[in-house]
């Protein structure tokens, strides 16, 4: 009886074992994580959540976004988003043509939203539209 227990128990510790390195293994910050490291894109939302921030990284800068909600002509959706860069030093080596991919991606999954940023990237975005 007391090895059958043993057996159950060891069982129960090897199902958790397994259940916890999955759910490591698929946590979407661990992928940001990897993702920010590595200097890849990577968007880490809740789509269904509205009044939950998005981030994504590309390279190697983390980005945050503020989402707003509004009307369409028919539903509602995410119609403003606000972003900004977590840390700006690392901002040195970014272009005009990056931050443009960076909203590409994001009105990928947002279609209907003006997106605006945070100074210093507005400056730049408004000063290269001026030139084009």
């Amino acid at each position: 009886m007391f090895v059958l227990l043993i057996r159950f128990v060891l069982l129960l510790l090897i199902a958790l074992i397994i259940y916890r390195i999955f759910k490591y293994v698929l946590n979407p910050k661990r992928k940001l994580e990897l993702a920010h490291e590595k200097k890849e894109f990577y968007f880490l939302d809740d789509h269904m959540n509205v009044h939950k921030n998005f981030l994504l990284t590309y390279k190697g800068v983390l980005f945050e976004g503020e989402k707003y909600l509004g009307t369409t002509t028919k539903t509602f959706e995410v119609v403003s988003i606000f972003m900004w860069s977590k840390n700006e030093s690392l901002l040195k080596g970014l272009g005009y043509t990056d931050f443009m991919y960076i909203e590409r991606r994001v009105r990928e999954i947002y279609p209907h939203a003006k997106i605006d940023w945070k100074s210093p990237i507005k400056e730049l975005i408004k000063e290269n539209s001026r030139e084009s």
